[in-house]
């Protein structure tokens, strides 16, 4: 993982794994990276936290769904169930999204669950101020988002289970080709045939 404190001014996506952040801090962060103008891609918005209980979160969820609009609720408040939209909500509040600049810059936001292709080859970041295991204590209750959302209506917990199960799988065994392909390098570069070749090259100036 990179660290998203030691990027330079812009980067041509930030891509933030999810997992272990706080959602409020999260959301903060990722607002503020968009109307500088960065574009930004968070993965596995399933497993991202919140304080409190999973009961208490749930119950206000459900004082929540209570919001309508009172002539024709079928014009809203529109109650999101999927973790990906609700965290995409949560950096919406946290932008002027009605002016030019904010519509922009909530356009260069993108939500997973799971890592879909092509994010499952790239390296992903996380963002140290939001981190659970730095900024919440160690006794307090937390909410992992899609236990939440699947008390409330999300129904592709499963589906988004058994794909991130394939994908670790084949992740693993690409890692495990790398490490006998990096092993077998430095036991090539160790051996005397190779190091006279490096030496008569070394005299050529390559």
């Amino acid at each position: 993982y990179y660290l998203i404190r030691n990027l330079s001014m812009f980067e041509k996506e930030l891509l933030i794994d999810g997992k272990g952040h706080m959602l409020g801090r999260l959301a903060s962060i990722v607002a503020h990276e968009l109307l500088r103008g960065q574009k930004v891609v968070v993965v596995r918005a399933e497993m991202i936290l919140q304080s409190g209980h999973l009961f208490k979160n749930k119950k206000i969820f459900h004082e929540y769904l209570n919001k309508a609009k009172n002539t024709n609720p079928k014009r809203g408040a529109f109650h999101f169930r999927a973790p990906s939209m609700m965290f995409g909500k949560s950096v919406r509040g946290m932008i002027p999204r009605k002016t030019a600049r904010g519509a922009i810059a909530l356009g260069n936001l993108k939500v997973f669950e799971g890592i879909p292709y092509p994010y499952d080859h790239q390296k992903r970041m996380v963002v140290p101020e939001a981190l659970k295991v730095l900024r919440l204590k160690q006794h307090r209750k937390y909410t992992v988002l899609g236990d939440l959302c699947s008390q409330i209506g999300w129904t592709t917990a499963p589906l988004i289970k058994s794909l991130e199960e394939k994908r670790k799988e084949k992740s693993s065994k690409y890692f495990e080709m790398k490490k006998k392909k990096i092993e077998a390098r430095a036991k090539a570069n160790n051996s005397k045939d190779v190091q006279k070749i490096n030496a008569e090259l070394a005299k050529h100036g390559f």
